[in-house]
């Protein structure tokens, strides 16, 4: 009787399949059909759109502004999407999604490169493959990188960038000849990528990741001379200094005190925007972002023994992976640990290798040959279980913890009613059951059971929750947003009063003025009066309480359109000789 082995093509068909579809499900079904998300993802669309619109490639601007928060990478990989596939969210999205994928891909490759058949057992050649695909599969189907592989943002860019530029490192550290001589030319080349996507942080966590590795393992100089460093050090400044020295020319210190000394040392050094929290906050975020694989971290982490310095010293390069990505997972965590501005966003970078840990550590499981006792894979598998089972409350609680919401009127009920929240947590119940049967039954299909049920709770729970959301909280603020721009006229102006969302500027494609506060609102429009502006019009977005503290006549406006709390008027500056309440708000 033939056997699989037999047959290298058929598995690695198989595998690369299973990795294919896994992404297509994470990051490329439905990408497109959901709105921007307010606030931060119509930020990035529109200064990449205003990009393809103005011909400047150089500084980023949003609604007439400069935008100096990220460098350009994002902007320009969305500004090509628009010019080939046209200006939408597929284009906006795009860049992130691709970026998962290719780290995807990246890490698969890698694990199939250096994990080696285990000797001794009829399945060891399955090892390779286990592992790429497992570890490919870990980094799309968790909710840090699902979510931040469909928002149309630079954090996955950034992982992307790192990760890719760490894998490349290890391939030269590990192989020798001109193999070794491309890979370390590419790590430079990632790196300055990432230093494009985000920053001198691009730069700062591989040469930290890398000089602690090589530290602890008593090789500096070694590798150093092997890396040709001035060859890779000036491909890298090639690829990052021009435009920082061309938009430092075109907007002089207040770019170097925005975007270096606001967006980069004052993030690390103490707290932005009210972002912070306790030192043990990614504790908490990889829990839940790398679920439902967090659960297994302790135990690949205590596989490695990497404590005994002089033993894992001694190992070949080929045979370090596992503890390079713990170095890369540590580096990562305790980093943006130090840093006093935290986001959950920001230990995205991270999950590649953790992926590699936890793939190490099971596909070892499915084939009996864990060195860990039995005691640490069943409280792993235990901790998973736990894991999904505090899902599935989350989502039963859901509709009575998220609180008021300034667009949707109960939103609670809302959620309720769709059914959606009980729906899903049977789901998941389901699920977290059946995974655990097969951890107590069978510790070969553990890591396949993991897999189906995150692909069943994608499809069932994941994408229709996020499609309720967006048809419940952006969809209303799109409408209003077409309906102005259909109805605009030349020389109409738009005004956002008591709430401040940038994807009317990307969906109006119109400058916006932003006022927190009614009070705001009726002075502009009596400054429209007072400077003669009687012949035109202006387009007002409030909700409905607002709406009447403009102290607005009815003769004085027409309303265009009306979204569950949202409202679109036309105020006639001409009508405009008095206000009826000129109280301040």
């Amino acid at each position: 009787m033939k056997t699989p082995e037999k047959f290298p093509t058929f598995v690695w068909g198989v595998s690369l399949v299973t990795v294919v579809l896994a992404g297509g499900l994470a990051f490329l079904y439905q990408l497109g059909t959901a709105n921007l998300v307010d606030e931060t993802e119509p930020l990035f669309a529109e200064a990449a759109r205003q990009m393809t619109v103005t011909g400047d490639w150089i500084t980023p601007y949003f609604n007439g502004e400069p935008r100096f928060d990220k460098p350009p990478l994002v902007y320009w990989l969305m500004a090509i999407a628009y010019r080939l596939i046209g200006t939408n969210e597929w284009a906006v999205r795009l860049p992130s999604a691709l970026s998962a994928l290719a780290v995807m891909g990246g890490t698969y490759v890698t694990l199939w490169r250096f994990v080696p058949m285990a000797s001794g057992s009829r399945h060891g050649w399955l090892l390779p493959w286990g592992a790429a695909s497992l570890g490919a599969i870990a980094i799309a189907f968790n909710p840090q990188t699902f979510i931040w592989g469909r928002t149309g943002v630079s954090d996955m860019l950034l992982c992307a960038c790192v990760g890719l530029s760490l894998l490349s490192f290890f391939w030269g550290y590990a192989t020798e000849g001109k193999p070794q001589d491309y890979a370390y030319l590419s790590f430079f080349v990632w790196m300055g990528l990432a230093v494009l996507a985000k920053g001198p942080v691009g730069m700062v966590l591989p040469v930290g990741i890398i000089g602690g590795f090589l530290l602890y393992g008593g090789n500096v100089k070694t590798v150093w001379r092997e890396m040709r460093p001035l060859r890779g050090w000036l491909v890298f400044f090639l690829i990052t200094i021009p435009w920082y020295l061309l938009i430092w020319q075109a907007n002089g210190e207040a770019y170097i005190e925005s975007f270096f000394g606001y967006h980069n040392v004052e993030r690390f050094t103490r707290v932005v925007n009210r972002h912070s929290g306790p030192w043990y906050f990614y504790f908490g975020v990889v829990l839940v972002g790398f679920a439902p694989w967090s659960a297994y971290l302790p135990a690949a982490i205590a596989r490695l023994r990497v404590w005994r310095r002089g033993w894992w010293r001694n190992l070949p390069r080929q045979e370090q992976l596992g503890g390079f990505a713990l170095f890369w997972f540590g580096g990562v965590f305790l980093f943006f640990t130090v840093a006093v501005t935290k986001l959950p966003s920001y230990v995205l970078p991270l999950i590649p290798a953790a992926a590699i840990l936890v793939s190490l550590l099971l596909s070892e499981e499915m084939l009996h040959r864990s060195s860990l006792s039995r005691r640490w894979l069943l409280a792993s598998h235990a901790g998973s279980w736990l894991i999904w089972m505090l899902m599935a409350i989350a989502l039963v609680i859901l509709p009575f913890i998220i609180g008021p919401d300034p667009v949707v009127d109960r939103i609670d009920l809302e959620i309720f009613k769709s059914g959606l929240s009980t729906w899903g947590a049977g789901v998941i119940v389901a699920i977290a059951s059946v995974v655990e049967a097969v951890a107590l039954t069978r510790r070969r299909g553990v890591a396949i059971a993991q897999i189906g049920g995150f692909a069943l709770f994608l499809l069932l729970v994941a994408h229709p929750m996020f499609g309720l959301l967006d048809e419940l909280r952006q969809q209303p603020i799109r409408q209003m947003a077409d309906t102005a721009r259909a109805l605009y006229q030349p020389g109409d102006r738009l005004l956002s009063v008591g709430f401040e969302k940038p994807s009317i500027v990307f969906y109006t494609q119109k400058p916006v003025t932003y006022v927190p506060r009614p009070s705001l609102g009726r002075e502009d429009l009596r400054q429209q009066v007072e400077q003669g502006n009687l012949s035109g019009t202006t387009l007002v977005f409030a909700d409905r309480e607002r709406l009447p503290m403009l102290g607005l006549r009815e003769d004085q406006y027409d309303l265009l359109d009306a979204k569950r709390r949202y409202r679109l008027i036309r105020v006639h500056h001409d009508r405009l000789d008095k206000f009826t309440h000129k109280d301040p708000d």
